[in-house]
């Protein structure tokens, strides 16, 4: 049993224009996230009360700011912008946020895509 609560936000789909390579920034592609976000949530059992939460459409509204907003050269870059916008605006304790490029430009096959996961706590 884990001792913190989490709130999960898996397989998020958007679609941004960030890549190494020129094409990846003219073409754009698309991106998964998936998030782990460490909170007390001990209140919000207890007054089933939006208020005593952290809003996950919130946080989604968040993500997309930032994949669907100005270009960046490296996955990292992104998923530890999505960590700290996430942090600053909702003070969870912390947040794992895992970023998958499904399809790259590698010019062979690909399963799954290539992944980067941040993990961030509150200061």
């Amino acid at each position: 049993m884990r001792d913190t609560d989490r709130i999960l936000l898996e397989g998020l789909l958007f679609y941004g224009k960030h890549g190494a390579s020129p094409e990846e920034k003219s073409l754009g592609h698309q991106f998964r996230v998936d998030v782990e976000i460490e909170a007390d949530l001990s209140t919000a059992r207890v007054t089933d009360d939006l208020r005593d939460t952290i809003d996950y459409g919130e946080v989604y509204n968040t993500i997309k700011s930032v994949l669907e907003g100005p270009s960046r050269n490296l996955l990292e870059r992104l998923a530890d912008e999505i960590a700290s916008r996430i942090i600053a605006q909702f003070s969870p304790l912390a947040v794992r946020i895992k970023l998958t490029k499904p399809r790259l430009p590698l010019g062979g096959g690909v399963t799954h895509g290539v992944s980067v996961e941040v993990y961030q706590r509150k200061s």
